[in-house]
C-alpha cells in the first residue's frame, strides 16, 4: 500500500521563485514612471506644481478601482492568475506608453496614469497569488522577496533616468513600457499554476460591518492605515526632497534622480532585515519599530534640508528603508487577525482604504504647500505613524504578554 506524500514535500523548480520575483520587478515597474519624468512633462507641457499630486494620485485611485473590479468578478477565479499576470502587463505597459504616444497635457496624462494603475491590480496582487500557488511552507519568505521586487520595480524608473540624462522623457516611458511586458511574458512562459493554487472564497462586501468587530484585526488594519499615510507620499515626494537639499546652497552635486532610487529602493533592506527579525521578535513588535523610525524621521525632517550632504543622504536611506519596512509585516498581521471565513474580502477592504489614504495624504501635503514652508511640510507625515503606533498597542502589549 502507498502512503500519501505530503503536501509540503512537493519539489519545486528552482527557478519558479527567481522568476515570480523578477517578473514582480518588472511588472511594477510602470507605478512611478511618470514621476520619474515629470520634471521634461512640466516644461514641455506648462504642468502646474500640482501636476505630482494629480499624477501620483491618478494612480492610486486607478489600482483601488481595479482591485474592487478584479475581487467583485473573481478574476483571478475564473481565470488562470499568470494569464490575467501576462494581460495586465501588457495593457499596463500599452497605458503606460499612451503618456508619450497620445497624451497632450495634464488630464490626458492623468487618465493614461489612472489606467495604469487600474492594470497594475492585476500585477501585484496577482503575483503574490501566483506564489502562494508554489510556496506553504516558505511563504512568508517568497512574499518578502516579492514585496522588494515591488519596492524596486517602483524606484526603477529613476535610475533608468539617473542612467541616461541624455535620453528623451519618451526613452524612459516607452523602455519601462518594453520592460513591464517582457515580464508578463517570462511570468506566463516560465511558471505554471502551482499545486498549491487554490480559489479564493467571494467578495463580499458586507464583511466591512464584520471585520473591524474583531480588536486584534482593528489594531493591525489602523497601523497599517498610519503607515500608508506615510509611504507613497513620501515616495512621491523624494525628488522634491532631493531639489529642496540642493536649494539649500549647502549640497554639494547631487544626482537627483540616482537617489531617488537609492532612496526609495533601500525598502528592500527594511523588507529583507524585518522579515529576518519577525523569528526573534514578532511582526507586531518588528512593524511598530520601523514606524517608530520613520515617524522620527518625519519629525525630523524640517531641520536636516540645510545639513551637510552627507548627512542628509543618510537620513533620507535610513527614513527609505524603514517606511516601507513594516509592509510585510502588517500584511502578515491583517492576514492573520481577519476573519478566517472573510480573510479575501478583509484584505481587499483593508488594501483599498489603505490606498484611498495615500491619496487624500498626496493631495493635503500638496494643498498645504501652498501656505507652509515646504521644509516644515513633511510633518504633516508625522500623523500617520502616530496614528498607527497608537492603533497597535494590543498587539504589541499581548505579544510582550506571550514572551
Amino acid at each position: 500500500m502507498k502512503i500519501p506524500i505530503p503536501s509540503t514535500t512537493v519539489k519545486l523548480p528552482r527557478h519558479i521563485l527567481p522568476a515570480i520575483v523578477f517578473s514582480q520587478f518588472t511588472g511594477a515597474s510602470p507605478w512611478f514612471a511618470g514621476n520619474a519624468v515629470l520634471s521634461d512633462l512640466q516644461t514641455l507641457w506648462g504642468l502646474p506644481p500640482d501636476a505630482l499630486a494629480y499624477m501620483t494620485s491618478s494612480v492610486q485611485l486607478g489600482f483601488i478601482s481595479g482591485t474592487l473590479v478584479f475581487a467583485v468578478m473573481a478574476i483571478s477565479d475564473i481565470f488562470s492568475p499568470r494569464k490575467i499576470f501576462l494581460i495586465c502587463t501588457l495593457l499596463g505597459a500599452f497605458c503606460n506608453a499612451g503618456v508619450y504616444l497620445f497624451a497632450e497635457g495634464l488630464w490626458s496624462l492623468v487618465v493614461f496614469r489612472f489606467l495604469t494603475g487600474f492594470f497594475l491590480a492585476g500585477i501585484y496582487p496577482i503575483g503574490m497569488k501566483i506564489a502562494a500557488g508554489w510556496y506553504q511552507r516558505d511563504l512568508g519568505k517568497a512574499m518578502g522577496f516579492l514585496l522588494g521586487a515591488l519596492v524596486l520595480g517602483t524606484a526603477f524608473p529613476h535610475l533608468l533616468k539617473a542612467l541616461g540624462h541624455s535620453l528623451p522623457w519618451s526613452s524612459v516611458i516607452l523602455s519601462v513600457s518594453a520592460i513591464a511586458a517582457f515580464g508578463g511574458f517570462v511570468m506566463y512562459a516560465l511558471v505554471p499554476d502551482g499545486p498549491y493554487l487554490t480559489k479564493g472564497a467571494k467578495f463580499d462586501p458586507t464583511a466591512l460591518k464584520v471585520i473591524f468587530q474583531s480588536k486584534n484585526f482593528r489594531s493591525s488594519a489602523y497601523g497599517y492605515f498610519g503607515h500608508m499615510w506615510e509611504l507613497y507620499t513620501f515616495w512621491a515626494f523624494v525628488p522634491v526632497m532631493l531639489a529642496i537639499h540642493i536649494g539649500s546652497g549647502t549640497a554639494v552635486s547631487i544626482d537627483i534622480p540616482l537617489w531617488a532610487f537609492l532612496v526609495i529602493g533601500a525598502g528592500v533592506i527594511g523588507c529583507v532585515a524585518g522579515g529576518l527579525l519577525t523569528g526573534k521578535f514578532g511582526s507586531a513588535r518588528v512593524a511598530s519599530a520601523q514606524l517608530g523610525i520613520s515617524g522620527i524621521c518625519c519629525m525630523l525632517s524640517p531641520f536636516v534640508f540645510s545639513m551637510p550632504s552627507p548627512i542628509f543622504l543618510l537620513f533620507l536611506l535610513i527614513w527609505g528603508t524603514t517606511v516601507v519596512g513594516d509592509s510585510p509585516q502588517f500584511s502578515t498581521l491583517n492576514a492573520l487577525y481577519a476573519p478566517k471565513e472573510l480573510v479575501g474580502s478583509a484584505l481587499t477592504i483593508v488594501n483599498c482604504i489603505g490606498f484611498s489614504i495615500t491619496i487624500i495624504s498626496i493631495q493635503l501635503l500638496t494643498y498645504a504647500s501652498h501656505f507652509i514652508e515646504i521644509r516644515w511640510l513633511f510633518l504633516l507625515l508625522t500623523i500617520g505613524p502616530a496614528a498607527g503606533l497608537f492603533a497597535m498597542r494590543p498587539l504589541i502589549g499581548a505579544q510582550a504578554a506571550r514572551t
